[in-house]
């Protein structure tokens, strides 16, 4: 939907603009998975507290782990442990993200069926990430897909260094939009567009956008920004204008992904929270809630966060406050 803006100026004119934005968006909360990847591992009962916190915020999914090596990401080896806690915490969505079908299998086996998959768009990262090429990633789609659709679950498939790769650069749009096909092809019922290193701008984004819808009609494509150079909540805007509900965020700002140098962490669920709901944009979160959550999870992991929400605070100006 779209809703007329009107904008005060100085003087006595009004101004107005279209800015097209939703009614509601859906956010994933990843903080679980991708927030504490890259950290020393927090035993069982700090990440059950987390949880405890980030269901507490009204969110309706939450990417909850991983069921990879625990030698590439010894952090996540208490996957299997987490999986059979879940029965606490009802009315949630989980899933679980998995690098192959024997983690696949794992997953499925700990009771968990709505999976995540990823797929790097570059060979450079394919290979440092999950040691095989894209293509050879892509062929173990089908496979992935029909255990998850034995279980009665869903697959959705992440496409890593959608905009550009640390090893490779730029990744060519055609290139994403082949591995996109290919998955959908294979079994996949949604996709979902990373910015691994936070490199990406909201033009590019909205031209991935395109080309990818355009190429998977009808197909849900949600988006996955990296802060790491400050422009991960301006891609977020880009692409909840462009039309996409689905969006990733992680609690703190917390996540990086292990097999991509400099890459720092997700976009901040608090701060997209903050600008969605007062845009007039419903996402279900209570913010007062996610900045607790943001609390515990910082004292899970024993260091400060980088969200410039989480350091602010809240709203602290009112909104009676005038504009000028």
């Amino acid at each position: 939907m779209g809703s007329r803006t009107r904008v005060p100026t100085r003087g006595a004119a009004v101004h107005e603009f279209d800015l097209v934005l939703p009614a509601t968006v859906d956010i994933r909360e990843v903080g679980m998975r991708d927030g504490l990847q890259l950290e020393a591992p927090v035993p069982l009962e700090g990440k059950l507290a987390m949880l405890e916190a980030l269901v507490a915020t009204g969110v309706r999914r939450i990417e909850v782990t991983s069921f990879v090596s625990p030698r590439a990401v010894p952090a996540l080896a208490d996957a299997d442990r987490l999986a059979a806690e879940l029965h606490r915490f009802a009315g949630v969505h989980f899933s679980a993200l998995v690098a192959n079908p024997r983690g696949a299998t794992r997953a499925v086996d700990a009771g968990m069926a709505d999976l995540e998959y990823v797929v790097s768009a570059s060979d450079g990262h394919s290979r440092a990430n999950a040691g095989r090429s894209t293509a050879e990633a892509v062929g173990a789609v089908g496979e992935i897909a029909g255990l998850a659709h034995a279980a009665d679950g869903s697959l959705e498939v992440v496409i890593a260094t959608a905009w550009d790769c640390p090893f490779d650069g730029r990744t060519p749009i055609p290139r994403t939009v082949d591995v996109a096909r290919a998955a959908v092809t294979a079994g996949a019922d949604r996709l979902c567009l990373g910015d691994t290193i936070g490199t990406t701008t909201p033009l590019r984004v909205v031209q991935l956008l395109d080309a990818v819808r355009r190429a998977c009609p009808g197909v849900e494509v949600g988006v996955h920004f990296h802060d790491t150079r400050g422009t991960g909540q301006a891609n977020a805007l880009a692409a909840v204008q462009a039309g996409v509900r689905q969006l990733d965020s992680s609690v703190g700002g917390l996540g990086g992904c292990p097999f991509a140098p400099g890459a720092s962490g997700n976009i901040a669920t608090e701060e997209l929270v903050y600008w969605l709901e007062d845009s007039g944009v419903h996402t279900g979160l209570d913010l007062d809630a996610v900045l607790a959550a943001a609390r515990v999870a910082e004292d899970a992991v024993g260091r400060d966060l980088p969200s410039s929400l989480y350091r602010a605070g809240g709203r602290s100006v009112p909104r009676s406050a005038p504009v000028g």
